[in-house]
């Protein structure tokens, strides 16, 4: 069973001109289809038109948002999936034109992270490190956007953002795993048949959970001739094994021990050779954490007290955490206890989705945090932000409720299903994809300071795929001294553009 912290993981083309709306369909072109109701007749998309100014070059381009119906194989609709599309005007050619398609995670989250803290056109202004400025809050243009080299849309999945079921009942049709990847999958298809892009160069980026579906949509899409040149994945998690601390399962306290020490070194929690390098000192935790910590864990109850007390310094020394403390945790701290304990003397926590962010509890004796401080500084903003902009930039009016974290996700969510027995795992998918499609690339971003996806867990899935030799050249990887949303911190937010511009001109090669 997956632990329910897992559920809370974070873990985000319209017509550029009436030449690329979607045309209106002939007698005979209706005639194919499943004919609609007229109570779920289609409410045609928002479409505007904006420009940008990057590096003193002016982009105009337009926004098309609105909702894709979904339909079961009776042409009854059984959901609508919100959407906004961003297509650079003055293209030439369309189909030579790469085209991206971003979500965010969850499971329950919409697309709005990704879509104005890094990708997108406009992006929440924050403090430079990331967190939450004095309110009101704003957007700005983002200098950083991928518009210039790809077009993009942002997909709000059933239960996110205004995307809505048609019935509640049939909620339990899309909060799975594997139906989230279905009619994510399903909206994909509609969009490059409406919008006449199925010949676009294609690109997936996802973030957190969603990281997770980019995963799953590859290896499904590939299935339906759907390749897919690049993957962008942003603080990833694939294989949930890595990252549910179950008795039992010693991996994760493994996977997560260099997170724990950059958190430590953020705080000035570690010893003076510890803290001059904080690569140095990483590269030093992940080669003891993967053979001496994993043959401890593995010892169990057969582990002598001399081992057992080594272990204690060690982890003590890389974690910044008193030795009493990891004694009686059994030499495994999980997350929220080493969240509250770490800054416990100043009467402090740290926050899970980054922890540079600290917070304040009422009480300092209680054994995990109140909230994290990390997503109390970005929901406001972004929760602001995006529902000013929706309304009053990109013309949607509705007074739905616009589900940013969550708030959409009243159900149970199905982890397993056929293909994903025991801990949810997409890296097969992801395998499989690139053993039908070599020329995919993937580029996989991570951040220091991220305690819900930890960048050597995510290390340890790509290395554990099985992927042929041949093909491991298509991964590449960057580090980044932010926590789970990366962008957040402005520095960071111009390294990733730099990374990931590279990474798009080297997948079209």
């Amino acid at each position: 069973m997956v632990s329910p912290l897992l559920l809370t993981l974070l873990l985000m083309q319209a017509a550029p001109a009436a030449a690329e709306a979607p045309k209106t369909p002939d007698a005979k072109t209706a005639e194919a289809k499943p004919a609609a109701k007229e109570a779920d007749k289609e409410e045609p998309p928002v479409v505007t038109h904006h420009e940008i100014v990057i590096g003193g070059r002016t982009l105009k381009y337009t926004a098309t948002t609105g909702m894709m119906p979904l339909r079961d194989a009776k042409g009854d609709l059984q959901a609508h999936i919100f959407f906004m599309a961003y297509t650079l005007d003055g293209v030439s050619d369309k189909l030579k034109r790469p085209l991206m398609f971003s979500f965010n995670g969850g499971p329950g989250s919409a697309s709005v992270w990704l879509h104005l803290g890094a990708v997108g056109p406009k992006r929440v202004v924050m403090l430079p490190d990331g967190e939450m400025p004095a309110p009101p809050f704003h957007l700005a243009d983002n200098e950083y956007t991928w518009l210039d080299q790809t077009d993009l849309v942002f997909i709000d999945p059933v239960g996110t953002g205004y995307s809505r079921a048609e019935k509640p009942e049939l909620n339990k049709e899309f909060w799975s795993l594997k139906g989230d990847i279905q009619s994510v999958g399903e909206f994909i298809r509609l969009y490059l048949t409406r919008y006449e892009r199925w010949t676009s160069p294609l690109f997936l980026v996802g973030e957190s959970y969603g990281t997770t579906r980019a995963a799953g949509l590859s290896g499904y899409l590939i299935d339906r001739g759907i390749a897919f040149n690049g993957i962008v994945l942003v603080s990833s998690i694939l294989n949930f094994e890595t990252a549910d601390f179950a008795k039992g399962n010693d991996l994760p306290y493994v996977l997560y021990l260099p997170t724990y020490t950059a958190t430590a070194w953020y705080h000035h929690k570690l010893a003076p050779d510890l803290q001059a390098d904080l690569e140095k000192t990483l590269r030093e935790v992940e080669t003891w954490a993967s053979t001496k910590y994993a043959e401890a864990l593995a010892k169990g109850d057969q582990l002598s007290a001399a081992e057992r007390a080594d272990v204690i310094d060690k982890l003590s020394r890389y974690t910044g955490l008193e030795k009493r403390f990891i004694d009686y945790s059994n030499l495994r701290v999980a997350i929220f206890p080493f969240t509250k304990e770490l800054l416990r003397d100043q009467r402090r926590t740290v926050g899970r989705i980054d922890s540079r962010f600290k917070g304040i509890d009422e009480s300092a004796a209680t054994a995990s945090p109140e909230y994290d401080p990390s997503i109390a500084a970005i929901r406001p903003p972004y929760t602001t932000t995006f529902n000013n902009y929706v309304r009053s930039d990109l013309g949607y009016k509705t007074d739905l409720e616009y589900y940013i974290l969550g708030e959409g996700l009243n159900g149970p969510w199905t982890w397993g299903g056929p293909g994903y027995a025991g801990y949810p795992d997409t890296s097969e998918d992801l395998r499989q994809a690139f053993s039908k499609n070599p020329y995919m690339k993937l580029f996989v971003a991570s951040g220091h300071f991220d305690l819900a996806t930890p960048f050597y867990a995510t290390e340890y899935t790509l290395s554990h795929m099985g992927l042929d030799p041949s093909l491991r050249g298509n991964i590449s990887t960057g580090e980044y001294e932010a926590g789970h949303m990366v962008y957040l911190d402005t520095s960071q937010l111009a390294k990733l553009k730099k990374d990931v511009s590279a990474f798009l001109a080297g997948a079209l090669k």
